[in-house]
């Protein structure tokens, strides 16, 4: 029985070379992984990117100098989600990216960014959780 090999490059090479070359500033790198009609959203900010020069320059604008540790990726079909610890200048924050690619080209689609702002758990559970 033949096997077929679907055309689509790998996914997770796709994040992670994405990750890499933002955290890089290698923006000719970063482009190539986006389609041209990309969008990205940040559903927190009510933020719409639309297109891979508007989004490209999005992130080679930030006013602020930002690391990013992927520490893990899950992939399942054309669709991964990224858990990211972020660092920017001394604040630290988790980032959460849903990316979803082109069953064709294997470029990246749309990509969709939550930073959840950490929080006091309510009182009352002290006895049930260790807290990190």
């Amino acid at each position: 029985m033949a096997h077929h090999k679907d055309p689509l490059p790998d996914l997770r090479a796709t994040v992670q070379a994405y990750w890499k070359a933002a955290g890089a500033h290698d923006w000719v790198t970063f482009d190539k992984t986006l389609a041209d009609d990309v969008t990205y959203d940040l559903p927190q900010t009510g933020e719409r990117i639309h297109g891979r020069s508007a989004l490209s320059r999005f992130h080679r604008d930030y006013p602020a100098a930002w690391h990013a540790e992927v520490l893990r990726t899950v992939v399942q079909g054309y669709s991964a989600v990224t858990w990211l610890h972020v660092t920017v200048g001394l604040e630290e924050l988790h980032a959460i990216t849903f990316f979803t690619a082109d069953p064709t080209t294997g470029l990246l689609t749309d990509i969709t960014e939550f930073r959840p702002e950490p929080y006091e758990p309510p009182t009352g559970r002290e006895h049930l959780v260790e807290r990190y």
